[in-house]
């Protein structure tokens, strides 16, 4: 069994991934700015103080670690939903320093094995943020580390999230772009996996089961809500998609469907 450092355990991904390791009888620590003593207790973990912005207590992180999963990124628009500002810059402290530091430190503290947790589409995407991710996942490509990349499609709890600011809307006029948005629980359950299966390099992508045009998701999500608002469906070019990460993926296809996601909610998505 390893022994792992997760960073960004404290989010939605890594509220999945931390029990996802800790059942599969590995000692989890999480890097984060504060401790919190209920959740070390809830899952069994250890706690380091760190962070990836600054590189305070990274070494000592790392202490003992033969495994990194490093999950943390700091996108604002996951945060706060997408402002104006979204399409000219993005922070890059913890995505591309914060990603340095971790790997200079992990080579340093010899661990074996440092899987990055990354994004579908990230080649095509003109958004800031996509750019700040992908310089961070190039950096894990050239290092000697030895290294998986994950990339996953959207997370359904960022769909809401997007969804929910079209709410007090009368009228939704959507994209009819195909994607796939995945469950965070499949992704924690291929994470899980790939500590121990010994594949390296740049692996399958993970995306959910259905591939569905957005405007078709967003249907779902306003019946399962129980709103009245017209949605309107309109075609965008592949291009636009991609930039937009209006993305899909047939590589690898995880098991929970957005209307069960979405129904699991209570009524309550964001």
């Amino acid at each position: 069994m390893a022994k792992i450092l997760v960073t960004g355990g404290t989010g939605h991904l890594g509220h999945d991934l931390v029990p996802a390791l800790t059942a599969s009888g590995h000692t989890v620590r999480l890097l984060a700015r504060e401790a919190r003593l209920d959740r070390a207790v809830e899952w069994a973990v250890e706690w380091a103080l760190g962070d990836l912005a600054t590189g305070e207590g990274i070494d000592d992180a790392l202490g003992g670690v033969d495994t990194v999963i490093h999950a943390a990124t700091l996108s604002p628009i996951a945060r706060r939903g997408m402002r104006p500002i979204d399409f000219f810059s993005s922070p890059s402290d913890v995505d591309v320093e914060g990603t340095r530091r971790l790997l200079a430190a992990s080579q340093r503290a010899n661990v074996s094995h440092f899987i990055f947790v990354s994004i579908v589409g990230l080649d095509f995407s003109t958004l800031p943020y996509s750019r700040v991710k992908l310089a961070g996942e190039q950096l894990v490509r050239e290092s000697p580390l030895s290294w998986p990349v994950i990339r996953a499609t959207p997370f359904f709890y960022l769909l809401a999230q997007m969804l929910a600011g079209l709410r007090w809307l009368p009228v939704w006029l959507l994209p009819t772009s195909p994607s796939n948005p995945v469950d965070t629980r499949d992704v924690a359950r291929y994470l899980a996996q790939a500590v121990s299966d010994g594949e390296r390099g740049v692996r399958p992508q993970i995306g959910g089961p259905e591939v569905m045009p957005f405007s078709t998701f967003a249907r779902q999500y306003r019946d399962v809500l129980g709103l009245r608002r017209l949605i309107l469906p309109f075609p965008v070019s592949r291009k636009i998609s991609l930039a937009l990460g209006l993305v899909e993926t047939s590589e690898r296809l995880g098991e929970r469907t957005w209307k069960a996601w979405l129904s699991e909610q209570g009524g309550c998505a964001p």
